[in-house]
């Protein structure tokens, strides 16, 4: 079990809920935000140790989430991990410019976001 907390971002009620079963059953404490500035007030009032957030979003999106944490000193360097329908090479060069410090294409496979997430939160990033 692990006591590290995950904001899951998205849109999509029912991707948050896959998600945030994925995560849960791994032992991960799961917050849940359906968009970037309820995300944003989620991380005003409790520390997390990861963002996973959706790209495309409105009116704020991935990026700008991505951003704004940046700008924050508790979140300038936690790790944040874009899960997007979006492959292109332009929104991969985009959210690393943002700050995000991976991608991971739409529909994931269960292990391959744990491996990713799991390596990110053992690299001490934070």
């Amino acid at each position: 079990m692990t006591s590290k907390t995950i904001l899951v971002v998205d849109d999509s009620a029912v991707m948050r809920q896959m998600i945030s079963a994925i995560l849960e059953e791994r032992g991960y404490r799961v917050l849940l935000a359906d968009g970037g500035q309820p995300a944003l007030a989620h991380l005003q009032k409790e520390p997390v140790d990861l963002v996973l957030t959706d790209w495309t979003m409105i009116p704020m999106d991935g990026g700008e989430l991505t951003r704004q944490l940046r700008l924050l000193p508790a979140y300038a360097h936690v790790p944040v991990v874009v899960l997007s329908t979006i492959s292109s090479d332009a929104g991969k060069s985009e959210a690393g410019k943002a700050g995000a410090n991976g991608w991971l294409s739409k529909p994931v496979q269960p292990e391959t976001l744990l491996d990713v997430i799991g390596s990110l939160l053992t690299m001490g990033l934070r």
